[in-house]
């Protein structure tokens, strides 16, 4: 056996790709690298797109936070929310959105301001916006309705309407070093994270499919633990496989399922939300399926080390 350091890409955004990226940038045998996505239209870091033209910075910023040498003290700085009372126009905004915002309008670029922010924090890996263009996500649903915006996308699916096309408005490309750098990973690891909205997004830029179709490695594919709502009722971890390797005109290779159910209660509690376990369904038989114990405690979240220790296993196996 040839141990070796391989180079990974993380895809995905939201709450869900940075646990991934925290659990696995300690393993001595991996270089971890995130791809995000750049289409927030919800929270601080839509009021400041629209504010003050910049890059929303929500998802880069968490994920610099999950890859920094300090995590825990890093993120309890930066993602401080300033008090409303004491500063009306900058309330409500974390400390970390503000400062990459003030980097790119200073640096004029917000890939300088990513690398800045990747310095100050001691970065174990890079993090690289998929596009520097900004664009929203845009929806058709079953009954023909559309809506424009990633919160409008996902109220629209959460509400009942099963999504059925999803395109980036304008059209963009990736980040031609973002490109470069996709095309080197030995292998990619997809999720967890919104499936319509954090996931998908990064492979309707143009280019981006492209790129992944140039890693050499398996594409692995972390489903979430919920559906989404109402709109996600019949959706499964095949739905996933299927949809996503239509998308990326590559089939996935490798598909992470959880198989673990908190309490009576906690469901429950999601069922009022509409949300209910992601089943596994018929995934393709090109697909191999790895499931286990990934639910972490009372909240839907995967359990970090579990996560990482399974994605570690899945990719030693393929590449050594």
């Amino acid at each position: 056996m040839d141990l070796r350091t391989f180079t990974i890409g993380c895809f995905g955004g939201g709450t869900g790709l940075p646990s991934l990226l925290g659990g696995l940038k300690t393993n001595p045998w991996l270089n971890v690298n995130a791809v995000v996505t750049m289409f927030d239209s919800g929270g601080s870091s839509g009021v400041l797109r629209d504010e003050l033209g910049v890059l929303p910075p929500g998802d880069v910023l968490k994920c610099a936070l999950a890859l920094a040498r300090n995590e825990r003290e890093a993120r309890r700085v930066l993602l401080a929310r300033l008090p409303t009372l004491e500063h009306q126009r900058l309330g409500g905004h974390t400390g970390g959105n503000l400062l990459l915002s003030m980097m790119q309008q200073y640096s004029g670029d917000f890939l300088a301001a990513v690398d800045g922010l990747r310095g100050l924090l001691g970065c174990r890996g890079r993090v690289w916006p998929v596009s520097i263009e900004q664009a929203s996500v845009c929806a058709e649903y079953r009954d023909g309705r559309r809506t424009r915006g990633e919160v409008e996308v996902d109220a629209g699916h959460k509400a009942g309407h099963d999504v059925t096309r999803l395109w980036l408005e304008p059209e963009v490309h990736i980040l031609p070093a973002a490109a470069e750098a996709i095309a080197g990973f030995d292998a990619a690891v997809i999720g967890p994270g919104s499936f319509y909205t954090s996931l998908m997004p990064i492979f309707l830029v143009k280019g981006a499919a492209e790129a992944l179709r140039e890693v050499k490695g398996p594409i692995v594919l972390v489903t979430n633990l919920l559906t989404e709502g109402r709109g996600m009722t019949d959706f499964t971890a095949a739905t996933a496989v299927r949809v996503l390797g239509d998308t990326i005109g590559r089939p996935v290779d490798v598909v992470l399922v959880n198989t673990a159910r908190p309490s009576p209660a906690t469901l429950a509690r999601y069922a009022e939300e509409h949300k209910a376990p992601l089943e596994r369904g018929q995934v393709p038989s090109t697909c191999e399926v790895v499931s286990g114990d990934f639910w972490s405690g009372e909240i839907a979240r995967h359990d970090r080390r579990r996560l990482a220790q399974a994605v570690w296993a899945i990719l030693a196996r393929r590449l050594l």
